[in-house]
């Protein structure tokens, strides 16, 4: 195949465009095609381009950043170009001016153009501080990729950014990672010696520019014993040096020693929030270091909140102070983090990647011709052939163990008086709607006042004898409010009953206890962190899925709590139920969530008087007596029970 690459960036200026292009022509020479590079002329390289020619055109520097260049051609040079290299296929590289340009040559020669989405042209608008602009550039963005046979985006965010502007025949195509440069073993004392000698090295990789928005990590120079490092240049450095007079400024690397930097992190903090990818994002991942970075855009499909990094709230600073010295602080979780991270990425190789690639050019080569002869009659053309829906959950037992949280306790939405749902209940149905095997068997072993002793010799002998094919545990809270609770052992024990599961062949949906957002809470905050940090190395040994609510802190929330003040309300048992049904796979999860949240917004009953008199006190008699309120309790569910598709729990009876 000949494939043309106009890329509206280039060497010598380096960047996410210019790095991809030169994965992408390595891959193509290694696969046998012939290549031609149309792009801005900005100065002199030595660059391996494996193979490929090149047309460099005069451009232009933009004023506000002038290592940019734009290229201003005529549709007919480039029409004159492109019929001599005769290209199977056009690949435009973030297009925008250049590109606009390579589409009105692609239709003179009727050859089919694969547009490739890597910025976010719309935000970049608003940072430099021409808000008028945005929507004129908006519409220029959606007539361009409306005009190419087909646009690759390279995250959700951007697809869901790109189909808000009309544009169809959208794909999706993330970005590799050389796993070989970027690997732990590239982590270097010396060079850590050197730049921060015994302290936290919290990095940054990319331009220093006002859309990547480094200022924001001026909330970071407070962390005891923190040093931030910034690799790259660019226009915002000397006012980002005046800012931040005590970080490390190691300019533009490449390399090896950029490997080498990116591997002496401790932690990799990355605040833009305009990024349609986020590729030093990979990097840093492969690198074996943990990052957090914001909750919006490309850096969502990359950073797996609690498993190898954190999300922190867009533009909310202290969350994103809070997340990086969470990790400053907790050595072993900075460990467990970064083994996830490096095991995350391992296999997005640029190899891979670029494979995808070439079957997305000859999917535009089969449309390019389909779409010529529907505009000579006049008519639209086709969306691409689809892609397959992402398979539903089967599973057809399901088996929930745990406490008070479980059984439902405070969640008395539209159930009869003295009658709970809960979370599970919850969660079960949503399974019996979205499972395409019809009916659901549900058993509800939990019960108030338990404790992780009572899971191992109780419910889980109990539930291995239902033989079912997911099992959901939420367990530990009420052992770890207790005194001198060891919240290490305690995850040892809960290990076993997880191991155990498995060993069966049930999926497990493993969930970590929280706290409400109170002052008194605070006093257990620590042995809740890390009981979690523990559930979390447990969850990836045995392959478990782990619904962290440590990145979600809206479980946190005075409204999701009930009048007693330590169990959840129907709102929180609808939350905590939709994020396991998204931890699951759910189709819609969240969009099913929004929407039950509002239809129900009214169920939950206003706080009455008389907490201590109703609560306090008979938990302090039951106490007194070495009593529970789970003494003489039964599981309100301790055999299957049949959901029915469609309906809740209609069935009562007995079935395997």
């Amino acid at each position: 195949m000949r494939v043309a690459v106009l890329a509206e960036s280039f060497l010598p200026h380096m960047n996410g465009v210019t790095g991809s292009v030169l994965h992408v022509l390595r891959h193509l020479q290694a696969e046998g095609h012939e290549t031609l590079v149309i792009a801005p002329k900005a100065g002199d390289f030595t660059a391996d381009l494996h193979g490929a020619r090149t047309a460099l055109l005069r451009s232009m520097p933009l004023p506000s950043y002038p290592e940019v260049r734009v290229v201003f051609a005529r549709a007919a040079r480039l029409a004159a170009v492109l019929r001599e290299f005769r290209p199977d296929v056009i690949h435009l590289a973030s297009p925008f001016v250049l590109g606009w340009q390579g589409l009105a040559a692609a239709d003179l020669l009727r050859v089919p153009t694969v547009a490739v989405y890597q910025t976010d042209i719309v935000a970049y608008a608003q940072k430099y501080g021409l808000p008028q602009a945005t929507t004129l550039v908006g519409a220029h963005v959606a007539r361009l990729h409306r005009r190419a046979t087909l646009t690759l985006a390279p995250s959700t965010a951007s697809m869901r950014q790109l189909e808000e502007l009309g544009v169809d025949r959208l794909r999706r195509w993330g970005r590799g990672v050389d796993v070989e440069r970027f690997a732990p073993e590239r982590r270097s004392d010396a060079w850590r010696a050197a730049v921060a000698p015994g302290e936290v090295i919290v990095g940054f990789v990319g331009r220093l520019a006002p859309e990547k928005q480094v200022a924001d990590l001026a909330v970071l120079q407070t962390i005891p014993g923190v040093r931030l490092v910034l690799v790259g240049d660019g226009p915002s450095r000397p006012a980002l040096e005046a800012l931040l007079p005590d970080a490390h400024f190691a300019g533009h690397l490449s390399g090896a020693a950029l490997a080498e930097a990116v591997a002496g992190f401790d932690v990799f903090v990355h605040p833009g929030e305009s990024e349609t990818f986020g590729q030093t994002i990979q990097e840093a991942l492969a690198s074996g270091v943990p990052v957090v970075a914001t909750g919006t855009g490309g850096p969502v499909d990359l950073v797996r909140s609690s498993v190898d990094g954190w999300l922190y709230r867009p533009g909310d600073l202290g969350d994103l102070r809070g997340r990086v010295a969470d990790l400053v602080g907790d050595q072993a979780k900075r460990r467990a983090f970064a083994l996830a991270a490096r095991e995350g990425v391992r296999h997005r190789t640029w190899h891979a990647v670029c494979r995808d690639l070439v079957g997305h050019y000859e999917t535009a080569r089969m449309l390019r011709p389909i779409d010529d002869a529907l505009v000579v009659r006049g008519t639209t053309r086709p969306s691409a052939p689809a892609l397959p829906a992402p398979e539903a959950p089967r599973w057809r037992r399901y088996v929930a163990l745990g406490d008070s949280l479980t059984e439902g306790l405070c969640d008395s939405s539209r159930m009869p008086a003295g009658e709970y749902r809960g979370w599970a209940d919850r969660l079960a149905r949503l399974l019996a709607h979205t499972t395409p095997l019809g009916d659901l068997r549900y058993a509800n072993l939990a019960v108030r006042s338990r404790r992780v002793r009572d899971l191992t010799r109780e419910q889980l002998p109990r539930a291995l004898a239902l033989r079912p094919d997911l099992v959901s545990i939420l367990m530990g809270a009420n052992d770890l409010v207790g005194h001198g609770a060891d919240p290490v052992r305690l995850a040892a024990e809960l290990e076993n009953a997880v191991k155990a599961l498995r060993d069966a062949g049930a999926d497990v949906l493993l969930v970590t206890p929280f706290l409400p957002r109170r002052f008194s809470a605070r006093l257990f905050a620590r042995r809740f962190s890390v009981f979690a940090a523990e559930l979390r190395v447990i969850a990836q040994r045995h392959g478990a899925t782990l619904l962290d609510l440590e990145a979600l802190p809206a479980i946190g929330d005075l409204a999701m709590w009930g009048e007693d003040r330590v169990h959840l309300r129907s709102r929180g048992h609808r939350f905590l139920a939709y994020r396991a049904a998204d931890a699951l796979g759910v189709p819609d999860a969240e969009t099913l969530g929004d929407l039950d949240a509002a239809l129900h917004a009214d169920d939950d009953p206003p706080a009455g008087r008389g907490w201590v008199t109703r609560h306090a006190l008979p938990w302090l008699w039951r106490r007194a007596q070495g009593r529970t309120a789970g003494d003489g309790v039964l599981a309100k569910h301790d055999d299957y029970v049949v959901i029915r598709r469609g309906d809740g729990i209609r069935s009562p009876e007995r079935a395997r």
